[in-house]
């Protein structure tokens, strides 16, 4: 009986042994995707920055700029693209919303990125762009891959419309999560006007006419919880000017925005409290679930041997008798 048990003890460890590396490396890379129709915001502020005003064509210090960015699931277009492309593809239509301390619209600029479920990784296909032009995206944007390491990473610029390399630089704890620090700086770059403009009359294509440019530079920083890859606070420091052309007159430069802008902090207390929830789904499949099939495995696998040895130790032969011929009967 006790050979049985032993057997069906040593088929278990087996079992839960082999699933260790298979949550791991088979399961976790399959199951761990972002869901297609996923939405969610984030509100950024500048207090106290430069803002240029287009009807008197001046710069001026202003209370607080909000720029409220949006990312929203397109269900429709990601199945369409997944049907050329047999993979997992999620299709993010964005918007960043900006405007002054009086509610007045600044700027807005739309962006489609699209991009591989489970890796992060871009996919080219129609739609792609920015502010409606289209672009072909290298390197990451809003999100890391799931499993973030420790080194750096090529980082999309909408604005600029370029891909640099976004620096690791250490790791911190934010708010009671242990975070990868990334800081990139995009040095002074041309980049084009936004198709839509605050004010009526003024568009792109007038502004170009004139033969004045669109200068940006910032500096851009995020803190990332590494198992989700997901950014839990972001700022940038961010400098746009406009340079040259009649439209300035005799001034060689006029600023156009110049401030420090922050995540707020409600969004950055509910972006905190989802994370650490998604935290715990990935840790599942690469941590707790892998080492918890290791160490039932082996414990089960002990147990067995335990069986084993104690029955070989219990069931050996037992005493025989020694041999001789029986007595005779004695006779008359």
């Amino acid at each position: 009986m006790r050979r049985k048990a032993g057997l069906v003890l040593l088929a278990f460890a087996v079992f839960f042994t082999a699933m260790s590396p298979l949550t791991r490396w088979y399961a976790f890379p399959r199951l761990a995707k972002i869901p297609p129709g996923q939405y969610q915001d984030a509100v950024l502020e500048a207090e106290n920055p430069t803002l240029i005003d287009y009807g008197t064509m001046t710069a001026k210090k202003i209370d607080k700029v909000t720029i409220v960015q949006t990312l929203k699931g397109n269900v429709e277009a990601s199945e369409k693209i997944e049907e050329s492309t047999d993979r997992d593809v999620v299709v993010w239509d964005a918007l960043s919303y900006v405007e002054d301390d009086k509610g007045k619209m600044v700027s807005k600029i739309p962006e489609r990125y699209i991009f591989d479920a489970h890796s992060q990784e871009p996919v080219h296909a129609a739609g792609e762009s920015v502010d409606g032009d289209p672009v072909r995206r290298q390197g990451i944007e809003f999100k890391w891959p799931f499993l973030t390491e420790k080194r750096d990473y090529a980082y999309f610029d909408a604005q600029a419309r370029v891909t640099k390399p976004i620096h690791y630089k250490g790791t911190r704890n934010f708010r009671g999560l242990e975070v990868y620090y990334f800081e990139q700086t995009i040095p002074w770059t041309k980049v084009p006007f936004p198709k839509t403009m605050p004010v009526k009359g003024i568009t792109a294509e007038s502004l170009s006419e004139t033969g004045t440019t669109r200068w940006y530079t910032t500096v851009r920083k995020f803190w990332v919880e590494p198992a989700t890859g997901a950014p839990v606070y972001g700022e940038e420091i961010q400098k746009n000017e406009l340079r040259g052309g009649t439209l300035l007159g005799d001034r060689d430069k006029l600023t156009v925005f110049e401030g420090h802008v922050k995540m707020r902090g409600d969004y950055v207390e509910d972006t905190v409290d989802l994370v650490t929830s998604q935290r715990v789904l990935v840790l599942l499949l690469t941590s707790y679930l892998p080492w918890g099939f290791l160490g039932l495995g082996l414990l089960l696998l002990a147990l067995s041997l335990w069986l084993e040895a104690r029955g070989r130790g219990r069931g050996g032969p037992g005493p025989t008798a020694s041999s001789g011929t029986a007595p005779q009967p004695a006779t008359a």
